[in-house]
């Protein structure tokens, strides 16, 4: 009998380690046999032993967790590099291709080419979904299809507001969307911006207004227009972000569920806005093989700069992206300049620099102050796991005391025909 016990005594020690491997606790119900039992023997070597292997297993998960976590942290960083790096190509590539169409070849429709831009989207989105390179996931339509609309009408807007007013306000209209993203997210989501971020926003402003912002002929239309643009372009672009947090969907589930609704509101109100701008019917227009060639180039590109958006958004902020999209239009003035030979003045490039320099600071303080939050994460962690430590690892039912160093435990009772839960 004292064989016998003494063969289950380690046997349960034997499971009860198996199990530590998984759980940070572990809880035995332990039954006694109706039959009289055998005294049972508990050496302090063999808890100190059992304990230590416990101890050993659990550090060994926390190493792992935390590898793990180093190595999700620099994934998304890559991420966010290729999405930013992805965003500025295809940017500049579908401007310089659309200024050959419009400019050159005379096709002014740009609320239509958007249009025509989200169905191809949507496409070749669908493709990939029967490719199964990504999974579809449905969530609120109501949200989804607000969504869309929204999106729709603010370009539509911004469309409209280029049309009645200078190039000079428009770019006003543009630089004025930070800052008023900026107020909407500290007042409704008490998003919180340091004054190092403030600063270089600001220096960013500063900049692209510089280079770009040339005359400001106001009238009461024009300004109406430009501020429904900018509070539906905020709004939008914060939208993008909330709802793949809220819904957990990536940037192609999201992208893939609204370009529907996009494109459907787009296509009913591009000819009528292209119309009320150009005094030209878009389904009258000559479409000669080279325009059609830029229509469908423009169409390709524009797959990449619709899903580097959300991805931009979803990654990083409404924000971010608004930083970005300033960078592209250094970069557009600049490649203007030395490839296209455009009018270039000191006033530009000064701006230019500026700007850059806006940039440069704003990239330094969001990568410091998310190795701040990265950091005091880490440690919370970490106090966490000393304080885990410290508690009980095995506590157990009928009369049998916590393992702790140098004590034995008290050896419960077991029944022969019952099984060990945990």
């Amino acid at each position: 009998m004292l064989e016998e016990s003494s063969s289950r005594l380690s046997s349960f020690a034997i499971k009860a380690h198996a199990h530590c491997s998984n759980q940070s606790s572990l809880h035995f119900l332990c039954y006694r046999d109706s039959s009289p039992t055998a005294p049972h023997t508990s050496t302090p070597y063999a808890s100190q032993s059992f304990y230590l292997s416990v101890r050993e297993s659990r550090s060994r998960q926390d190493e792992t967790s935390r590898s793990l976590k180093m190595s999700d942290g620099q994934k998304f960083q890559l991420g966010t590099i290729g999405a930013l790096s992805l965003s500025v190509v295809s940017s500049v590539s579908i401007v310089i291709c659309n200024k050959a169409l419009i400019s050159t070849l005379g096709f002014t429709f740009a609320t239509t080419l958007t249009s025509w831009h989200l169905l191809v989207t949507f496409c070749s989105l669908h493709v990939a979904l029967l490719m199964k390179l990504f999974e579809h996931k449905p969530f609120d339509a109501r949200a989804v299809m607000g969504f869309g609309i929204l999106n729709g009408i603010s370009i539509g807007l911004l469309n409209l507001s280029l049309g009645f007013n200078s190039v000079g306000f428009y770019q006003m209209t543009k630089l004025a969307i930070i800052p008023c993203t900026v107020l909407l997210e500290t007042v409704f989501f008490r998003k919180k911006f340091s004054r190092s971020i403030q600063f270089s926003l600001t220096i960013l402003l500063l900049g692209v207004g510089i280079a770009t912002v040339t005359d400001l002929q106001l009238n009461a239309l024009g300004s109406f227009l430009s501020l429904l643009a900018v509070l539906t372009t905020c709004v939008a672009q914060i939208m993008t972000n909330t709802i793949q947090k809220k819904f957990k969907v990536s940037s192609t589930q999201l992208l893939y569920q609204s370009c529907p609704y996009q494109a459907l509101t787009l296509f009913i109100a591009g000819p009528f806005l292209d119309w009320c701008l150009t005094d030209l019917n878009v389904f009258a227009f000559k479409y000669t093989p080279q325009v059609l060639f830029f229509i469908v180039l423009s169409c390709l590109i524009s797959v990449s700069v619709n899903f580097s958006t959300f991805l931009v958004i979803g990654k990083t902020s409404a924000v971010t992206y608004q930083v970005l999209g300033h960078l592209k239009t250094c970069l557009v003035l600049g490649f203007g300049y030395v490839l296209l030979h455009d009018p270039f003045s000191w006033r530009n490039i000064l701006g230019i620099l500026v700007a850059i320099v806006g940039m440069v600071l704003y990239s330094y303080c969001c990568t410091l102050e998310s190795q701040q939050k990265s950091n005091e994460v880490s440690s919370a962690q970490l106090s966490q796991v000393k304080e885990s430590e410290s508690d009980p690892l095995i506590s157990v039912e009928n009369g049998t005391a916590i393992l702790g160093d140098g004590v034995g435990p008290k050896a419960p009772a077991w029944s022969s025909n019952k099984d060990l839960h945990a």
